[in-house]
């Protein structure tokens, strides 16, 4: 995909900042067997430990559900934890920029330099290596699974995206946010082929509890400077070497290498064929009446269409052959295989609503 942008005279240097949430628990357990299944994580951080007998006394000083974004110790019990993973990512060669506790109680993150499309790859995998083997020698468990809580915030992988060439930045103009046309064009291959890419930036059926309204996950297909709910915001920035977009419903189980690949190829589509992403919606979007909402399209609301949309829209992918059709065939069979078990695995919520009919 380097190599495609260099030879397509777009661009040659695209940057990547992704930022990883992950949730951090004292245990979890699961089983799924013919005759029964389960699930169950505890962390002393969560909520319902605040009538809990613990060893030493209970202490409290508990965030509560979705109460969790950047408070302080003793609520924050885990800054201690997210500062020695800094120490060892650092030690692993990351340039670590910030941590911070997030929304739901037990979620966390560390944030780390931009950097080009494959080394940011090599870091995410260095992330997430290193983060899982602190928390054990810290005797704790560590997920980036996107929705392991129900009720409570998901954890995303927002990226921060940007094309440079002969060392300017591309993305900076005079449009809309500052931006040039050539980011707006970028924006909209995004827009145009964010089912497909959501085969690569959600590659779980997990990805989609996630991706539903209402708990920071932004759905919606469209683009802002001024609010969060747009699943393409442009941030603000004051340089111009610092103009970026940052595409917000990605989350951690991707591979970062695919994932980053799709969007780009998707953004370079954009740009070639000179796509318009129409109107930014600067308003909240989850505040908007239905109507009005209807009229907005969205990203997949499963697995199962994601790869078949995937399927039916991967030319852009084929460009410069970046992809094949043999590997985009693989892709699909193996992940749709992950989804059949699922969909074919009886849910204990299924129990309660349908046991009785």
């Amino acid at each position: 995909a380097e190599a495609y942008l260099k030879s397509s005279g777009m661009g040659d240097t695209a940057v990547f900042g992704p930022e990883l949430e992950f949730f951090v628990f004292d245990d979890v357990r699961y089983d799924v067997k013919m005759h029964g299944s389960f699930y169950a994580v505890d962390s002393a951080e969560t909520p319902n430990n605040t009538g809990t007998v613990m060893e030493g006394g209970n202490m409290g000083h508990r965030p509560g559900v979705k109460g969790g974004y950047f408070p302080v110790p003793p609520v924050d019990s885990m800054n201690d934890l997210r500062a020695e993973m800094c120490t060892v990512l650092t030690e692993m060669g990351l340039t670590m920029e910030i941590h911070h506790h997030e929304v739901a109680p037990a979620q966390n993150e560390l944030g780390f330099r931009f950097d080009t499309l494959v080394s940011t790859g090599d870091n995410v995998q260095k992330y997430k290596y290193g983060l899982h083997n602190v928390a054990a020698q810290w005797g704790k468990t560590l997920t980036f699974m996107p929705k392991p809580i129900y009720g409570d915030n998901g954890s995303g992988m927002h990226v921060h995206q940007s094309i440079w060439k002969d060392g300017n930045p591309t993305f900076a103009g005079n449009k809309y946010a500052d931006l040039s046309e050539t980011a707006l064009q970028y924006i909209a291959g995004i827009l145009k082929h964010a089912k497909a890419l959501n085969a690569f930036t959600n590659p779980t059926t997990n990805s989609y509890k996630r991706l539903v309204p209402g708990y920071e996950a932004p759905v919606l297909l469209a683009y802002s400077a001024r609010n969060r709910s747009a699943s393409c915001r442009i941030p603000h920035v004051s340089s111009p070497k610092a103009k970026r977009f940052e595409v917000r419903f990605p989350d951690p189980a991707a591979n970062p290498y695919l994932a980053f690949t799709a969007m780009l190829m998707a953004g370079l589509d954009g740009i070639a064929n000179k796509l318009n992403p129409g109107e930014a919606m600067d308003k909240n979007l989850y505040d908007l009446p239905p109507a009005e909402l209807a009229n907005i399209p969205t990203v997949a609301g499963s697995l199962r269409e994601a790869l078949d949309s995937l399927d039916k829209d991967r030319g852009f992918l084929k460009a410069g052959g970046v992809m094949s059709d043999d590997m985009i065939d693989a892709y699909i069979e193996l992940k749709m295989g992950e989804n059949m078990r699922y969909e074919m695995a009886p849910h204990p919520i299924e129990y309660e609503m349908y046991y009785s009919v």
